[in-house]
């Protein structure tokens, strides 16, 4: 759960900025285990608060969406397979937070994912993470391949939305 390798913008003479609310970009590589999603999304909290990004954006919308992006990785593209990894890219700033989730597997088309929210779909199990991504996050999109989510959600720009779309 250690960052793999950590960018921060230069001040001048050379340092790396380290002060609160400082951009900030990082990569975590994960293992495919369901376990560590909790500490990792409690970790990812904790650095964008470091930055200055807090509020009810990131404890839940942040929160839940980082939890969802996690969990279909490990679940759906990597199959939970112990040989495989999550690769999670990070940039942080007071205003903003983007972050890619990429998984070793096949990958998928998001279009043809079934709405949950239509009446044939209640009772199915799939679909929930994206439509919960789609409806908590500023900008969400993936990869040519499928095996990549990346998102945005910004401080202030939009209120707070509910996974009811509200």
């Amino acid at each position: 759960m250690r960052p793999r390798h950590e960018a921060q913008p230069a001040r001048p003479g050379g340092r790396a900025a380290a002060g609160a609310g400082e951009p900030v970009a990082f990569v975590l590589e994960l293992p495919s285990d369901l376990r560590v999603i909790e500490g990792v999304v409690s970790y990812l909290v904790e650095r964008c608060r470091g930055v200055s990004f807090d509020g009810s954006k990131l404890t839940l919308n942040f929160r839940v969406g980082m939890c969802e992006a996690l969990s279909n990785a490990v679940t759906y593209g990597n199959r939970q397979d112990p040989g495989k990894c999550v690769r999670v890219e990070v940039e942080l700033s007071s205003e903003r937070i983007e972050v890619a989730v990429r998984d070793q597997g096949n990958g998928f088309d998001p279009g043809e994912v079934p709405d949950p929210t239509l009446e044939e779909n209640l009772e199915r199990s799939g679909g929930r993470g994206i439509f919960l991504l789609h409806n908590l996050m500023d900008e969400v999109r993936y990869n040519e391949r499928g095996n990549e989510v990346r998102f945005v959600l910004h401080r202030g720009t939009s209120p707070l939305r509910r996974a009811s779309g509200e």
